[in-house]
């Protein structure tokens, strides 16, 4: 039994006629594919197909037989492609991750960086908050990331690539909004929002500037990324301090304004383990000055 009696079977079995199956299927003569299908019958030792003036009707062997055939086949190809696969040399891959929006500015600059050297690398994308990004290095299964850097960051090293001003946000109405600039004594009565521990750096970084500026920080509610940001700031008319590439998440009803005096900063950086000896890696970190560039 070959592949190609299976393959005629099948074909004939779709068309539900040997004159169609050989015609539009095929591409081979009916008394050659008659033949072909008496082959594959003698071969199995039962009657597959009956023939009559309305076509081909499986018998309950055929039946039977046809689920085996497309399955065969199915699997006759998928051998087919992983020996191709298998003949191909490997491709070098990249496993890359970043802070939750900061891909939008830094992947297009990576990728002309990285396939510029590496043409044929695929470059595996995640996108998550720095804690979990920093988990994911630690277990080897990113090669690097762009992040915040954590306090406790073990045997991972980084490279700053920029610094993020923060700066206030509130809606477009609130009456900080005549203001060209917002000093921290000006939120002391106001609803005021802290970014949730799944965001530590940008936490920890507000709070410090208030204890720089000697207000007593009591927030009454923590966000826990941008869209519940915009949700709480625009139902409850509240203040918040955030990193300034936040911005082109808000909709028209929120606006931000520049921190007077002092402006609180926090690091974006290249994070990544120390063992990590890939050549893709080093080119990615000798070209950390052309991703600074990108617009934040």
């Amino acid at each position: 039994m070959e592949l190609r009696h299976l393959r005629y079977f099948v074909a004939v079995a779709d068309a539900g006629s040997l004159t169609v199956a050989a015609e539009q299927k095929l591409h081979t003569s009916q008394p050659s594919l008659s033949r072909q299908i008496r082959d594959l019958e003698q071969e199995v030792g039962t009657q597959l197909m009956t023939r009559g003036a309305q076509g081909v009707e499986l018998t309950s062997a055929g039946k039977a037989f046809l689920d085996h055939a497309r399955m065969v086949l199915l699997q006759a190809e998928a051998a087919k492609e992983a020996a191709l696969r298998a003949a191909q040399p490997p491709r070098p891959t990249f496993a890359l991750g970043f802070l939750s929006g900061a891909e939008i500015d830094l992947l297009p600059e990576v990728n002309r960086v990285l396939r510029d050297e590496f043409p044929g690398l695929e470059i595996r994308l995640s996108s998550d908050y720095s804690p979990v990004l920093a988990k994911a290095l630690m277990r080897r299964k990113l090669d690097a990331a762009f992040m915040r850097p954590e306090e406790n960051m073990g045997d991972l090293a980084c490279r700053r690539v920029r610094t993020d001003p923060l700066v206030f946000v509130f809606p477009r109405d609130h009456r900080l909004a005549s203001h060209a600039a917002v000093a921290p004594q000006e939120i002391v009565n106001e609803t005021f929002y802290l970014p949730s521990k799944a965001a530590p750096a940008v936490r920890r970084a507000v709070l410090e500037y208030f204890n720089r500026a000697g207000i007593d920080l009591k927030p009454e509610h923590e966000v826990h990324n941008v869209v519940h940001a915009i949700s709480m700031i625009t139902s409850t008319r509240a203040v918040m301090l955030l990193p300034a590439y936040t911005k082109r998440y808000l909709p028209e009803s929120i606006t931000t304004r520049p921190v007077k005096g002092e402006v609180p900063t926090i690091d974006l950086v290249i994070a990544y383990h120390k063992a990590n000896k890939s050549p893709i890696l080093r080119l990615l970190l000798s070209s950390v000055g052309r991703l600074a560039g990108a617009p934040s």
